[in-house]
């Protein structure tokens, strides 16, 4: 083949080429533009091409609208939530020396924080029990001052605290039901953890009635907690769980973690138990419990087997105390609780939950099943004595012997099995401090002497010589003694 002819088959195959290159590369340019032909490819390629001349989507018109805007909830909410700083004395160990000079005390000062929640207009702080809790001091910061503040009253089975600063015209939150949120709703922790003005976190409820076991020691305690995703950091207890509107649904008082900072789970009580202990404080002082007089387990397999239940929800009653509320209303023990005043019951933190929203006096409908049939009855309940009265915690002043004792309540020596007893509430220093007596121990007797009153407990140690026996029951509830020569 000569060179002539090489060089004309070349340049049309070349030509082919090139023509069939800027055809398509035409067709991927300016799909717009073509008017005939197969354009599957173009359209495949220009599907996802972003159009830069179109105007945004407006946010509450986009597929991805279930993500609600913040900003709202957080202003509605942040100008409620404030920083408590305390100050605790701390008595440094008493020593031997100390004790032969007969020195004075010797305090360490130590400072702490968390946040609080403006309840009211007047001036109610809500925080937690566990932020002032042995403060000597307690000061408030909200809007750039500085107050002190007062402890109205605290209720350690909740871990809330009631507190009164001076000031009016405060920006009260708004108070939504907890019974409205849901597993899956999006909420704010709301905090003012190291007096940072305000901090907004974000995330979900992840549970409801969440029990973590964090008040084992407290007698009665109730854990009812939200559970949610949304940071909650040191500091921020006491703060605010809010609704998408800025509502308070909880109080953050809690996080589950290994290290000490925020790891997903944090914990927040329920609005609505914030709401009755806070009346409760205000009103008298004190929360008012109500006892139905029972203990109860939750169904399991096992107890839905041998009872033979037509489910596995509701609680099993274990003990019924004599002469208490449940066994004048005609419960006995093996009967399944399944719902009180109509709200159900599937577990023991919602029938602790439920008691905790009634007062001593109220009556409920009990509806319950026993072999086979389902049985309602009213209970009158009573308070942490036995009684419908409304209960008035009383708190003996010991200073000769340093501390602060009370009377255990019948309710609690019942659960506890014992007949006598006078918890040390607090130690002030002194003789109980020397003996080494832990905050908290209940003390059933002296010298196998079975102790009814505070009154007797402090006439028996301020006059008593030799070896002393001192028994007694632990703060979480083992047995205990403590041995001392006068």
């Amino acid at each position: 083949m000569n060179s002539f002819v090489k060089t004309v088959i070349t340049g049309a195959i070349s030509g082919f080429l090139g023509a069939y290159i800027f055809h398509w590369s035409g067709i991927a340019k300016q799909p717009s533009e073509m008017g005939t032909g197969d354009t599957t490819e173009a359209v495949r390629f220009t599907e996802y091409k972003p159009n830069f001349q179109e105007q945004p989507i407006p946010l509450e018109q986009r597929r991805f609208n279930d993500i609600p805007a913040f900003n709202e909830a957080a202003k509605a909410s942040a100008n409620s939530v404030v920083y408590i700083k305390t100050t605790t004395l701390n008595q440094r160990t008493y020593t031997f020396f100390d004790w032969f000079f007969d020195a004075q005390p010797r305090y360490d000062r130590v400072v702490g924080s968390g946040s609080g929640v403006i309840f009211s207009k007047d001036g109610y702080i809500i925080t937690n029990n566990h932020v002032i809790a042995r403060a000597t001091e307690i000061d408030v910061v909200y809007n750039k001052r500085t107050y002190k503040a007062k402890v109205i009253g605290t209720d350690p089975s909740t871990d809330l605290a009631l507190l009164k600063i001076e000031a009016q015209n405060l920006p009260a939150i708004r108070i939504a039901s907890s019974e409205t949120v849901q597993v899956g709703d999006w909420v704010l922790a709301v905090g003012n953890p190291f007096n940072l003005t305000s901090t907004v976190t974000a995330g979900i409820v992840s549970a409801k009635g969440r029990n973590i076991n964090i008040l084992e020691n407290t007698p009665f305690a109730i854990e009812s907690f939200i559970q949610t995703d949304a940071a909650i950091n040191p500091g921020n207890s006491g703060g605010a769980l809010v609704n998408v509107r800025g509502e308070l649904v909880g109080i953050n008082t809690a996080i589950l973690s290994r290290t000490g900072s925020y790891a997903g789970y944090g914990f927040a009580i329920p609005s609505d138990i914030v709401v009755k202990v806070v009346a409760d404080l205000k009103n008298y002082g004190q929360v008012q419990r109500a006892f139905m007089g029972v203990d109860v387990i939750e169904v399991n397999e096992e107890i839905y087997k041998e009872l033979n239940l037509d489910d596995i929800s509701g609680v099993v009653v274990t003990y019924i105390e004599p002469k208490g509320a449940a066994e004048k209303a005609g419960l006995k023990r093996g009967d399944v609780i399944v719902s009180i005043n109509g709200k159900p019951v599937d577990s023991k933190v919602s029938f602790d939950e439920q008691l905790s929203y009634y007062r001593p006096g109220d009556k409920v409908t009990v509806r319950f099943k026993r072999e086979g049939k389902t049985i309602e009855r009213q209970v009158e309940l009573t308070n942490i004595e036995g009684t419908t009265s409304i209960f008035k915690r009383e708190i003996y002043r010991a200073e000769r012997i340093g501390a602060e004792l009370e009377a255990v309540p019948k309710a609690e020596k019942n659960r506890l099995g014992i007949e006598s007893g006078v918890r040390i509430t607090k130690i002030t220093g002194g003789l109980m401090q020397q003996m080494g007596i832990e905050e908290g121990f209940i003390i059933t007797s002296i010298n196998e002497r079975p102790i009814d009153s505070p009154e007797e407990l402090a006439e028996i140690l301020e006059r008593i010589r030799g070896r002393v026996i001192i028994k007694g029951i632990t703060k979480n509830g083992a047995k205990g003694y403590y041995s001392y020569i006068f």
